[in-house]
């Protein structure tokens, strides 16, 4: 961001600049919240895990998460902001909020794994399922019921085609530490999946 469009977006009130951005102002939204708001989602993505490979996209899911109408309600959580703080702060607390939930959800899933029955066990972080006694159709099926494309292909290549992390990584263009962090939600959504299915 220049001198100049720092000026002028330092130069619009909180209320201008959320006009802007429910009326899809690409510009305005684009120095708001890629470049002004950046360090503030920088901070939050490197506090918590999103699941997003870049800070880029865990602001374009916050960006989605506000501009999208609740079902109850049809109005989206920007178009009821309040000014009863500044919209920088607002942002924050939307994006803590949003992390620790995703966080929570990932420790309450691993507590529940550890409560599994015994055939399917937890091992130095792998996951180790008896396919032999689960029919392929049903494999096929459990894999296709997970909604996560990325984490459907991980426990696919790891488990089913029995190739090591580093290969599986290797497969999906992933750091080892980015690969060890999503394979630890693939494998809970997984198991999820599976005891659902009456399968675990």
């Amino acid at each position: 961001m220049n001198v100049e469009e720092r000026q002028y977006i330092e130069s619009l009130t909180d209320c201008e600049i959320v006009k802007a951005i429910l009326r899809r102002d690409a510009s305005i939204t684009r120095l708001y919240f890629y470049e002004k708001c950046y360090p503030l989602f920088k901070a939050c993505y490197d506090k918590y895990y999103t699941d997003c490979e870049t800070c880029v996209e865990f602001i374009n899911q916050i960006y989605l998460l506000v501009m999208t109408p609740r079902k109850s309600t049809g109005v989206s959580p920007l178009q009821t902001f309040g000014f009863r703080c500044t919209l920088t702060m607002w942002l924050k607390i939307i994006s803590e909020n949003y992390c620790k939930q995703l966080f929570k959800v990932k420790i309450d899933i691993s507590d529940s794994l550890k409560s599994s029955s015994d055939r399917l066990t937890l091992v130095d972080h792998s996951l180790d399922v008896d396919f032999n006694s689960i029919y392929s159709d049903d494999v096929k099926k459990i894999l296709e019921m997970m909604p996560n494309e990325r984490y459907r292909r991980l426990i696919e290549l790891r488990y089913v085609k029995e190739k090591t992390n580093e290969e599986t990584a290797m497969a999906l263009e992933m750091t080892m530490d980015n690969y060890y962090n999503k394979h630890k939600l693939a494998k809970a959504q997984f198991c999820n999946i599976l005891r659902k299915e009456g399968l675990l």
